[in-house]
């Protein structure tokens, strides 16, 4: 027989985060990690702040939701939920103009469920209010894992979700190709153990993470110019950036290829591409296409990851 043991929950969230803004906001802030709490309400969300001035206070986390740019608050309380955090929550939407509000917190009292629900049913469509219990469990010794409860959210998100998700031919074609991806890529898993990917969607770009905040690669399928790249996508860190090109010589090397290098100097972000043709409609051509990718991803990981 097998031997089972006890899910027990960690109830000191503190042990694992002793500070919300210090420990907990930059956690949750990851790539990994904000992909958990996307996938239990159930929209995409890409973070552009932390910590961002609302006149005198700071909201914990601005972000937007990836496809369709409606912008996102997420208003951190590693403690049971109070009315100070519900005010903050209610200013700082309206400070970001938000349209999507979530609240995680460590235990929601009925009061502010009942709030939360009350919010959701007296604001439009175009608004959301979500509350997320924080949970973390263990078995026996073993490292915690974490999971959020949704709540509370929007009566009619789960239609709302549906109707965005309708596509045009453009958008179910990138939908096709990244889960044609996506199947051949979870095959190999020497590629997941390095490069953790992001679920299909229908947008023209499909991440690759590389367990860092840095930077993360980003396969683009830009169809009118038929064209395929590969870029290592630096979010936020000229000097990483700066780091990368000073070595320019030494990761072409290991890539086999001269990339596209682009500071962006007047932007956030900066990029180094690898581009090549692609013909997207012919499906007999996306193994080829699927083969380059993991290729070049490899390598790009490989040159990356040293001076990580």
């Amino acid at each position: 027989m097998i031997k089972l043991d006890i899910l027990q929950e960690v109830e000191d969230l503190r042990t694992v985060w002793p500070h919300e803004a210090l420990d907990f906001t930059p956690w949750l802030a990851d790539e990994k990690n904000i992909g958990l709490l996307s996938d239990a309400i159930g929209i995409d969300i890409t973070v552009d702040e932390t910590e961002s001035n609302v006149g005198d206070f700071h909201v914990d986390i601005v972000a937007t939701e990836t496809s369709t740019d409606r912008k996102i608050i997420i208003e951190n309380q590693l403690e049971d939920t109070n009315h100070d955090h519900l005010g903050k929550l209610i200013t700082y939407a309206s400070g970001k103009e938000a349209s999507i509000i979530v609240w995680v917190v460590k235990r929601a009292r009925e009061e502010h469920k009942a709030a939360i629900e009350w919010l959701n049913n007296h604001t439009d469509d175009k608004v959301g209010f979500f509350l997320c219990e924080i949970k973390l469990y263990k078995i026996g010794d073993s490292c915690p894992a974490v999971k959020f409860n949704v709540v509370e959210q929007p009566n009619d998100w789960t239609k709302a979700i549906k109707q965005s998700t309708k596509t045009n031919e453009t958008e179910q074609l990138r939908f096709d190709y990244w889960q044609a991806f996506y199947d051949y890529i979870t095959k190999d898993k020497s590629f997941i153990k390095v490069l953790n990917p992001q679920k299909p969607r229908t947008d023209h770009w499909f991440n690759l993470y590389l367990g860092t905040s840095l930077c993360h690669l980003s396969v683009n399928q830009i169809q009118k110019r038929n064209e395929l790249n590969i870029e290592i996508y630096i979010d936020n860190s000229k000097e990483f950036y700066a780091k990368l090109e000073h070595n320019k010589d030494a990761i072409e090397s290991i890539v086999g290829d001269n990339l596209d290098w682009r500071e962006l100097p007047n932007r956030k972000a900066s990029r180094i591409i690898l581009a090549r043709e692609a013909d997207f409609a012919d499906q007999e051509k996306w193994q080829e296409q699927f083969e380059w990718i993991v290729e070049k991803a490899k390598k790009l990981q490989k040159a990356v990851k040293q001076y990580l």
